[in-house]
């Protein structure tokens, strides 16, 4: 990466991220996209159970936890760009393995290896972003990302679909391949080398994340729980579209029509969520977000119709909408110049956990109650979530801009006190 004096004479600008990050992040979207609906699909063809299948799944989410605490001291120790690249080329090389499984076990260490590969990409990215965005631009730099990932998403299962019913299941998985050794070719040649890399022993390597742990716990104990309390909505929401759908009867066609409208709103909004986390605040888009999607799943037990179940499915995307790029935004925000890397693993963390957890919540919830029980109980998460981080999480933009006034513009941007 260029050093600070030449960022100075050539101000940041959002265009400056079109190659390095967002088209990266639309090809390698459309690459993931492209597996979601074909990976359990393929693990019946090979001959798993429903629920084997269903554990294949699963196992992409568990892979990603796994990672994400390594992805953080890679991008420590090998700078943004090697991470980016490493996380991009790992994914495209085991979905090319993935297309050519022979049995559920061998797909299944392919899928776990392609969540692993998601973390480095995801963590890497974000630290190139956090590092190179000013305060007063990264909601929208991380918003946009987080745009761009719900746009190749949103494009990548229509793919997915079409070559796997014309080619054969295994097509996507080459076609996710293609897509993610080219995203990981774009970053080699356009990223520059990163200041991010710091010289760590490997001796010191647990010792920086327990360092990392204990001197961010307070925004952690804050911040982390209405993060969590996000990854299960946006789980629950996943969840709850489908099957409500079909317990009032409503068919594939007009489920998927529904689905596909509330990500198309989702996707939508992403560019004037970003402007709102620069000019008003960082709540003003997270506590939005929590809020309109915990309305969304309380109101779902109430529709009984078409018409009633779309206005709920716009809701919940206009809530989701809301939180475009958020957990990105509040990682970078809060994040320290030194130890970047362990501090955005640890975030990303608690992020997924609530992301692999959200499903088991929803679970037990219905195995307890109902879907409706379930439903209304996941906005009661939500809600909670909401008023902790009004109440809790510091405003960030505000209190950061506040933390660098009057800094040398050569000088690196002081993280947020955490205590």
């Amino acid at each position: 990466m260029t050093n600070p004096d030449d960022r100075v004479e050539q101000p940041f600008s959002l265009r400056s991220l079109t190659f390095s990050v967002y088209v990266p992040t639309i090809l390698f979207s459309i690459g993931q996209g492209a597996v979601i609906p074909i990976i359990p699909l393929f693990a019946r063809e090979l001959g798993s159970s429903v629920a084997a299948a269903a554990l294949i799944v699963a196992l992409r989410g568990i892979g990603q936890l796994v990672f994400d605490m390594p992805a953080g001291i890679a991008v420590s120790k090998w700078g943004d760009k090697g991470a980016m690249v490493a996380g991009t080329a790992l994914i495209g090389v085991t979905a090319l393995g993935a297309s050519f499984s022979d049995s559920p076990v061998v797909l299944g260490v392919m899928v776990f290896i392609m969540g692993g590969g998601w973390a480095f990409w995801q963590l890497a990215r974000l630290a190139y972003v956090s590092e190179i965005a000013p305060i007063d631009q990264r909601g929208r730099a991380l918003s946009m990302t987080g745009g761009m990932n719900r746009i190749g998403n949103f494009i990548g299962p229509v793919i997915g679909g079409f070559l796997g019913e014309q080619f054969g299941l295994e097509s996507a998985f080459i076609a996710q391949a293609v897509m993610g050794l080219a995203a990981a070719s774009m970053m080699f040649l356009v990223v520059t080398e990163s200041e991010g890399s710091e010289r760590m022993e490997s001796h010191g390597l647990g010792g920086r994340l327990v360092d990392t742990v204990v001197d961010n716990r307070s925004i952690f104990l804050r911040a982390g729980p209405p993060v969590i309390a996000l990854s299960v909505l946006r789980q629950a929401r996943q969840v709850f579209l489908p099957l409500w759908g079909e317990q009032i009867g409503l068919g594939p066609s007009q489920i998927g029509l529904i689905t596909s409208a509330s990500f198309f709103i989702d996707a939508a909004v992403f560019y004037p969520v970003g402007m709102i986390m620069d000019t008003k605040g960082r709540k003003w888009a997270s506590v939005p977000c929590l809020a309109t999607m915990a309305f969304g799943l309380m109101l779902l037990p109430l529709t009984d119709s078409f018409e009633t179940f779309l206005a709920v499915g716009l809701i919940t995307g206009i809530g989701n909408g809301f939180g475009a790029g958020i957990n990105m935004t509040l990682g970078a925000d809060f994040s320290p110049p030194v130890g970047r890397g362990e501090f955005l693993g640890v975030w990303r963390l608690i992020s997924d956990t609530g992301q692999a957890g959200g499903p088991l919540v929803i679970s037990v919830l219905t195995g307890l109650g109902s879907l409706g029980l379930a439903a209304v109980a996941s906005s009661g998460i939500g809600f909670a979530g909401a008023a902790l981080m009004f109440f809790l999480v510091p405003e960030t933009l505000h209190r950061t801009t506040r933390l660098i006034v009057g800094r040398p513009p050569d000088e690196p941007e002081v993280a947020p006190e955490t205590g």
